[in-house]
């Protein structure tokens, strides 16, 4: 059975014209207060509270893929949501990042889980640190977004995972249990792999 999920009130703020030091001095003043995260590029401030759902998706997104590479064999560094900066116009934290080579600073895939902002628009940033594929999960649905040449296309399948089910990937994201979700993904990679 899926649950409904029902979104929280996440606080949100832009601001726009920001300097890169008025950022990094806003970003000082917060360094105490859990819950926030700042993201800064090429002049737009985002101050957005990290809510319940956003962090039940990301964490169960994650142990599933983690899952999956495991039952695949496929080698990755699982970067989290570590800072990525070009000083002095870009820095942010995806909610998930992998690499997939040799260097972990590398990173091959971003993931953001969106509950209340956010979208396509989001991709300037990821675009700017040359990340190869990005995924947003909005509303129960996941969009991937593959760089050519230079640009973002929206692809149906992941280039990085191409065998990785996707629609069902979404309906166990959406699980009541995230027991059931890690159950009913292993079930179908380790048959699939053991076939």
């Amino acid at each position: 059975m899926n649950q409904t999920l029902a979104k929280a009130e996440n606080q949100y703020l832009v601001k726009r014209s920001v300097t890169w030091e008025q950022f990094k001095t806003l970003q000082s003043a917060f360094d105490e207060i859990g819950g926030v995260r700042m993201i800064y590029c090429e002049g737009e401030l985002e101050i957005m509270g990290i809510g319940l759902l956003h962090e039940m998706i990301s964490s169960l997104l994650g142990a599933l893929l983690i899952s999956y590479f495991v039952i695949n064999r496929i080698r990755f560094t699982a970067t989290g949501a570590y800072t990525q900066t070009v000083e002095p116009k870009l820095e942010f934290q995806a909610d998930l990042s992998f690499a997939f080579g040799n260097d972990p600073k590398q990173t091959d895939l971003c993931i953001e889980v969106v509950v209340t902002s956010g979208g396509i628009k989001k991709l300037r940033k990821y675009q700017l640190r040359n990340i190869s594929e990005v995924w947003f999960w909005y509303d129960g649905r996941i969009s991937i977004y593959h760089l050519e040449h230079g640009e973002y296309v929206e692809v149906k399948t992941s280039v990085w995972l191409p065998h990785l089910d996707i629609a069902h990937l979404e309906e166990c994201l959406l699980m009541d249990s995230q027991l059931d979700a890690m159950t009913a993904f292993e079930q179908k990679y380790a048959n699939e792999f053991t076939n």
